[in-house]
């Protein structure tokens, strides 16, 4: 449209020919938007708002005495503000280029004034801290004129042909140098090492490659070795199979051979001698229950002799008295003992016939002839000497002359 204008978004549009602008300023000022300017009656001039630059290269002299070249880059641009736009419109608008000379020479200033109260070490040293402080004094400087610094770069410090900086470095470089030659050093025993150990893996891995050809190279030998013997050993375990199966197929023989005897003879023969046995037992048991009943029979028929031949027994012992002198010493209970003492001799001499007829000797004699009576009594009736008839009494003695 025509009359209508719009600056730039990097630029300040200053329309002058109307009514004053902010603070009583000769023009108004319009940023991010369009305004209709008429034509003769309004004049419209546009102010950069871009970022500028600076070089500063100043021979300061420091608080030593010691002349130094500092060069620095100066970051600046007019404030966004519609003050600081007015500030730089009404001093660079004719001349924009005139801001850069300007920033340059306000800072030289400050440098020279901030160097002169710093030593070289301060200043070598601590380079971020001298632009702190140049950027801190000009601040105020730079707001009254609308402009507004971004950075401050120290580029370079210079001390020229004295050597000052030279000298200062020097301990540090020999330090450096010392540990570089320390490094380099350490770097070359290292490197000795590392080519060392890498020779001991490299024999290393040799002996073992040796090794495990040898292995190799040995087992491979025992293989062949192995299969060169397979075909022997096999027939020889073949062999050795068929003479085993043989020896197992004789003990197996020997043994059906030796059941068939057990079978045959021997069970035969054991059955024979169990036979004889069985009937040996019975004959003897036999013949000991027909002894046995023999003897029994002999001793009842010899009980029974003797019974019946116990009077004579007595009277042939009493006949032992007949002419001898007996004097009874108390009368009929003398003679009454008289009487019992023959009665019991003869049951006495019963007794030790019946027990020398129960002996084995004895027995065997059972069919001989019954002895007399009178042998029994040690001999003919009335033989006896005087002697032997005499006999006492508990109540009384009985004599016989």
């Amino acid at each position: 449209m025509f009359g209508y204008r719009v600056p730039a978004p990097d630029e300040a549009m200053l329309i002058s020919g109307g009514r004053r602008g902010l603070g009583g300023a000769p023009f108004r000022v319009v940023t991010g938007h369009g305004k209709f300017v008429l034509p003769v009656f309004r004049k419209t001039r546009f102010l950069t708002l871009s970022m500028c630059e600076a070089e500063v290269a100043e021979t300061c002299v420091t608080r030593q005495g010691i002349a130094l070249t500092v060069r620095a880059v100066i970051a600046f641009k007019v404030g966004n503000d519609t003050e600081s736009i007015v500030n730089a419109g009404q001093r660079f608008l004719s001349d924009q280029d005139q801001m850069s000379l300007l920033t340059g020479r306000i800072f030289s200033g400050h440098l020279r004034s901030i160097i002169g109260s710093m030593t070289v070490e301060e200043i070598v040293t601590e380079r971020q801290k001298l632009a702190t402080e140049v950027l801190d004094t000009s601040k105020a400087e730079m707001a009254k004129i609308g402009l507004h610094v971004d950075s401050l770069q120290i580029q370079s410090i210079d001390d020229g042909e004295t050597g000052y900086i030279e000298a200062m470095s020097a301990p540090h470089k020999a330090a450096i140098q010392r540990q570089a030659q320390i490094a380099q050093a350490q770097a070359t025993q290292a490197s000795s090492e590392a080519e060392q150990e890498a020779a001991r893996n490299q024999a290393e891995y040799a002996r073992q490659t040796a090794i495990v050809q040898a292995q190799y190279s040995a087992e491979v030998e025992r293989a062949q070795a192995k299969a060169a013997q397979a075909g022997p050993l096999a027939e020889a375990h073949a062999q050795q199979e068929v003479l085993d199966a043989r020896t197992e197929l004789a003990e197996r023989a020997a043994q059906l051979r030796q059941q068939q005897l057990v079978a045959e003879v021997v069970k035969p023969a054991e059955a024979d001698a169990e036979r004889i046995r069985v009937l040996a037992v019975a004959e003897a048991e036999r013949m000991k229950i027909q002894a046995e009943a023999a003897a029994s029979y002999d001793r009842v028929a010899l009980d029974r002799m003797l019974i019946d031949q116990l009077p004579l027994i007595v009277k042939e012992a009493a006949s032992g008295l007949s002419g001898a002198n007996v004097n009874v010493l108390n009368g009929a209970d003398g003679l009454g003992e008289i009487a019992a003492g023959l009665v019991g001799q003869g049951l006495t001499i019963l007794d030790s016939v019946r027990n020398n007829l129960g002996t084995p000797a004895a027995q065997g004699q059972g069919d001989r002839e019954t002895p007399d009576i009178r042998q029994l009594l040690g001999g003919p009736a009335g033989q006896r000497g005087k002697g032997d008839g005499g006999s006492k009494s508990s109540d009384g003695p009985v004599e016989i002359e």
